[in-house]
């Protein structure tokens, strides 16, 4: 499974079966989250055979089962941290579904269990992602259209068509797609809107996807 396959297959999955995170898929994403770590300045940790966090009120509230692994999305505060958060958190879950797992990004129904991951002065958890073996592999959610969230016309050249079908397939927060993209000749630009919170983190992962789609670096 190749990157854009990942971005077709991937779906949130919140029920998981009872299978603990293998230690071959915890090597590779361990590794990667040392790279990314290096090159975002960030402090993204995986948490392994930890259920407390999913074990409560508020993660039966969300309809999440079995969940023991998890990615803690730390970084240091700042006014471009939840963007890269976006960004970087969903390389690892593209990632993650190229080994076979599948994921689920969480703002809200979950608990922060202390020692469970590291906090270091100056830095916050933003989010954590659910990891896991599915349930299911989730099901596909209805988009805006590309005219509305990228400009395409049908004159549009493929490759900025390619970009915003992948980032009309990016996860955001209640579904809102709180974000929009311009492209002036060769040269993309892209917005968050006003919404929820997490508009800002949505923006990181629709940009992850448009880079993967359109073969463009922001």
């Amino acid at each position: 499974m190749d990157l854009h396959e990942a971005i077709a297959a991937r779906h949130s999955v919140r029920q998981y079966l009872n299978k603990p995170l293998g230690d071959e898929e915890a090597a590779a994403l361990e590794q990667l989250i040392l790279e990314y770590n290096r090159e975002s300045g960030l402090h993204i940790q995986l948490v392994r055979d930890e259920p407390r966090a999913f074990d409560g009120r508020m993660a039966h509230y969300g309809n999440f089962t079995n969940v023991t692994s998890y990615f803690a999305l730390v970084g240091k505060k700042g006014p471009d941290t939840e963007e890269k958060i976006g960004y970087w958190g969903e390389k690892l879950v593209l990632e993650a579904q190229r080994l076979g797992l599948n994921t689920c990004w969480v703002a809200l129904t979950y608990k922060k269990i202390p020692g469970a991951f590291t906090v270091e002065k100056g830095e916050k958890l933003y989010l954590v992602i659910s990891l896991g073996y599915g349930a299911t592999q989730g099901k596909a959610r209805s988009s805006k259209s590309a005219e509305i969230l990228g400009g395409v016309t049908d004159d549009s050249p493929e490759w900025y068509k390619k970009g915003i079908e992948a980032a009309m397939l990016a996860p955001t927060a209640i579904n809102q797609q709180k974000f929009r993209f311009e492209r002036k000749g060769d040269t993309v630009t892209a917005k968050a809107l006003f919404g929820t919170p997490q508009t800002k983190i949505d923006l990181g992962i629709v940009k992850c996807h448009f880079e993967i789609g359109a073969g463009y670096k922001f």
